[in-house]
């Protein structure tokens, strides 16, 4: 077995990217602190070509070093804007007709593989604070939260690994299913 060489691989380049289809995803990062978390969002967000990123309230906005460190260019071709208040980002995704699914545990919330997929519909994300999770300006916006299972003795995943482990399931439901 030979790993792929970059030229094997085939990747479009950013302007490529730029006009090329999106999935109907927008990821709404709710005060992530971790500049990493941030640079690993664009990066995932980029792989599984999603429409675009909000950050919201403390999350770090590029140009930032430390986001580039594991954005690895993504910032450039990842779509984002900056909002200071999340309920406003989240009053106008709704308007434009996005279905508001926050990533938490909550009562009632939707087991991940348990949730439906329609492809007719647009879905944005809400991913919350390292230590407080989705603000509570957040949770009394969204329509559905959606909990992934977990079995062992933490009661959360890392922000960036939870980002990658829904858009995954989501992508797989919509493009691959």
């Amino acid at each position: 077995m030979q790993k792929l060489s970059m030229e094997e691989l085939n990747r479009v380049d950013i302007d490529t990217f730029k006009n090329q289809t999106k999935i109907p995803i927008v990821l709404v990062l709710d005060n992530v602190r971790s500049m990493h978390n941030v640079g690993s969002a664009f990066r995932t967000a980029d792989g599984f070509a999603i429409e675009k990123i909000i950050l919201c309230g403390i999350t770090g906005t590029p140009p930032h070093r430390e986001i580039e460190k594991t954005a690895l260019g993504a910032t450039q071709s990842v779509d984002w804007v900056y909002h200071k208040n999340i309920t406003e980002a989240l009053h106008d995704l709704k308007q434009e007709g996005y279905q508001l699914l926050a990533i938490e545990q909550a009562e009632g919330s939707v087991m991940l593989h348990e949730f439906p997929k329609d492809n007719d519909k647009k879905y944005a994300f809400i991913f919350g604070n390292e230590v407080h999770g989705v603000s509570e300006e957040a949770m009394q916006q969204v329509d559905t939260c959606l909990e992934i299972p977990q079995f062992g003795t933490k009661h959360s995943f890392n922000v960036s690994v939870t980002i990658g482990i829904v858009l995954w399931d989501f992508v797989k439901k919509l493009t691959l299913l």
